[in-house]
Order: C-alpha cells, then sequence, then structure tokens
C-alpha cells in the first residue's frame, strides 16, 4: 500500500495585520509562497480581510491576524469580516452552530447559537487528504440553509435545490446542486450572476448558459464568479477591473493608482474589511470589463482543472497534474509570483514546480491566498 503523503499549508499576500502567512518578515505583503507558521495538522483555512481561521484535524480552530484567539472542540470554521461561525462538535451526530463577533477572540458568550443534527460526514474521494479537507460552511451540514455576514444570518434554502456546494461573495451567491447545476443570486451590477444582465436576482436562478453541463466545483469572488466543470474546464464571469477574468485590460495606470492609496486602504480605522475593499474598488480606474455571460478560460498548456477559489479581485485554479495558476490583482503579492504585478492571464506559480511539490488545494482570502501541497512522488 502507498504510502500517505503528509502535506504542507503555504501562505502568499496581504498580512497588514499579522495574519499567519509564511514569515510575514514584519512587512505587510508576502509575494512568494512560504510554509505557514501555524500547527501542522491544518485541515482547512477561511480567510477574511483582517484575520484567518485555521481548523485542524484535532478539532481546533486558531485566530490570526486583527484577532488572536483558539477553541477546542471545532469541526469547521467560516470567517468574514462582520461574522465568524464555527461548528462546535457536540459529539455523535450532533453539531453545535455557533456565530461570534470577530472581536470577541471567542471568548464569553457567542451572538446566537443553534442546534444541528447531522449525519456522518464522507470525505470525497476527490479530497487530498485528511490534512485538506473541504469545509462546508457558509452552507450548513444539513444542507438546508447557509449564514451570511448581515441579518438574518441565518437564510433557508429551498429542499428541492439538493446542494452540494455554495459560496458567498461580496453581493452574491453561487450555488452547486447534485446534479451539477450552478445557481446564482444576489448582486448582479458586475455581471457576476452570469445571466446576461446587471440585474440582481432575489432567489436562486439557473445559469441557464451552462445547463447540460455538468459543474464539479464553483467559486465566488468579490465580485466575479468562477466554476470548473466534471471534463476539467474553467468558466468564468463578472467584472474584470483587474484582469481576474483573464481577459485583456490595460492595468498600469490602475496599479500607480493602487499604489498611492495603500497608506489609506491599511490605516483607515474606521473602514472594516469588506468596507475597505469596496472603498478601493470604487476608486477611479480605467479599461474596465464586465463579462455577464460565464466564458470557457483554456490555461496555457490546456490543463484540465480540478478546484478553484477567487479573491476580491484575484483568481486561482488548481489543475489535475497538479500545478496552481493564478491572476487578476497582484499588489500585495497575492499571485505568488514574486513581485505585486496584476496580471489579465493565467500565470503557472512556479514556485511549487521548482520544489517539487504537487499542489492538492487553494483556498483565496478577498487579498491573500493559501495552498496545500505535497511531495511528488519519485518516478
Amino acid at each position: 500500500m502507498a504510502k500517505k503523503q503528509h502535506g504542507t499549508w503555504f501562505g502568499f499576500g496581504f498580512c497588514g495585520f499579522g495574519q499567519v502567512l509564511g514569515s510575514g518578515n514584519g512587512c505587510h505583503s508576502v509575494h512568494s509562497p512560504e510554509p505557514l507558521c501555524a500547527s501542522d495538522d491544518i485541515c482547512r483555512v477561511s480567510a477574511s480581510w483582517s484575520y484567518t481561521a485555521l481548523v485542524t484535524c484535532g478539532g481546533r480552530v486558531e485566530l490570526s491576524g486583527s484577532v488572536n484567539s483558539s477553541a477546542g472542540g471545532c469541526r469547521d470554521a467560516w470567517a468574514s469580516e462582520g461574522l465568524l461561525v464555527v461548528l462546535h462538535d457536540k459529539g455523535g451526530s450532533c453539531t453545535e452552530l455557533q456565530a461570534w463577533t470577530p472581536g470577541s477572540a471567542l471568548q464569553g458568550e457567542p451572538l446566537w447559537v443553534q442546534n444541528l443534527v447531522t449525519g456522518t460526514e464522507d470525505q470525497g474521494e476527490n479530497e487530498p487528504s485528511s490534512e485538506a479537507r473541504a469545509g462546508t460552511l457558509p452552507l450548513l451540514p444539513c444542507a438546508s440553509a447557509y449564514v451570511t455576514p448581515q441579518p438574518p444570518f441565518c437564510q433557508p434554502l429551498a429542499p428541492e435545490l439538493r446542494v452540494r456546494q455554495l459560496e458567498l461573495g461580496a453581493e452574491h451567491v453561487l450555488l452547486l446542486c447534485e446534479a451539477g447545476q450552478v445557481f446564482s443570486w444576489g448582486g448582479g451590477r458586475h455581471g457576476q450572476l452570469g445571466h446576461g444582465t446587471l440585474e440582481a436576482e432575489l432567489e436562486p436562478r439557473l445559469l441557464e448558459a451552462l445547463q447540460g453541463l455538468r459543474m464539479a466545483e464553483v467559486a465566488a469572488g468579490g465580485w466575479h464568479s468562477v466554476c470548473v466543470s466534471e471534463t476539467g474546464d474553467i468558466y468564468i464571469w463578472g467584472w474584470n477591473e483587474s484582469g481576474q477574468l483573464a481577459l485583456p485590460i490595460k492595468s498600469s495606470a490602475e496599479d500607480k493608482m493602487a499604489v498611492r492609496r495603500e497608506a489609506t486602504e491599511l490605516n483607515e480605522d474606521s473602514l472594516k474589511g469588506e468596507e475597505a475593499a469596496m472603498a478601493d474598488v470604487g476608486a477611479p480606474a480605467l479599461f474596465i470589463a464586465i463579462q455577464p455571460f460565464p466564458a470557457l478560460l483554456d490555461l496555457p498548456t490546456g490543463s484540465d482543472a480540478v478546484k478553484a477559489s477567487c479573491g476580491s479581485r484575484h483568481t486561482a485554479v488548481v489543475t489535475r497534474t497538479g500545478e496552481l495558476y493564478t491572476w487578476g490583482w497582484g499588489k500585495y503579492g497575492q499571485l505568488g509570483h514574486k513581485d505585486s504585478s496584476s496580471l489579465d492571464r493565467p500565470c503557472r506559480v512556479e514556485y511549487f514546480s521548482e520544489k517539487q511539490l504537487e499542489v492538492r488545494a487553494v483556498t483565496c482570502g478577498p487579498w491573500n491566498t493559501y495552498v496545500y501541497a505535497t511531495e511528488r512522488e519519485k518516478v
């Protein structure tokens, strides 16, 4: 029997609040992947703007950044600026859903508590290993509701949707059902819903452009969307302000303006994470493009994709051969290419190839990226 591969989590991008993200070296950003200085049994990462939640295989949630704390007995966690949601394991099939203000550092009493009865959680065949398993949040384990950062915090879902995965963007929701079909709703002003308009949708609406194509995974960025088909194709739509759709843009002018805004973004105490991102997005920028329909995207080598994740304005994809491609906004090094340039085309992160590492999972925070990788087997 083959020996089980034990992997390592890496991080790169924004760490202005001291988030666990490689060494950090006292800087606001990390431009190349670095191993996390954290527990060695991390199985899930959920990153918000100012802090990150790490969940260990042993059931601990560890917070780093603007909040530093930890708690035991947890099976999943979901981080946002307005709400920290934790699934607390009570034994057997009972799970307690706890919602906290991030600043509470999991001390005192949660904002609200809900008891859930769940079945045995199976690990999917496509999960890389127990060291990097996918959580369900913000979708609840029962798949009949999901949590949001704004009241009402718990939103029901129609049972006929038979939900497999649910992802939240800044203003929109993506849902993947068991039949491999994609639904979207919420704000649509940047084309992020994929229905060909800029109108909002109050209820889940099927993406007709993808009907008949079975999807395996969805990812929601700040204002763009990605899905990966069962055959490894990538479909992408929404806002392309920083090249996150891999559509051509002229970004040099935007990059120069972004540098001048950095001090404001990092030091404006009155703005919370998502609000700071919105303030940055609202600034004047040139050559903004919107793609309101899903568009097929080919990677440079024609590789098949298996996983995708989106930050506020950047995109990351893992291929079937274990390579990582990133593109979009790169101001804080969140693309992992050793610089702060933005890219309007997919580019392979060479660090993992040079280190003979196989990427197995990726999860993006708004302005940073976390990657799980194992050593490649010797041929």
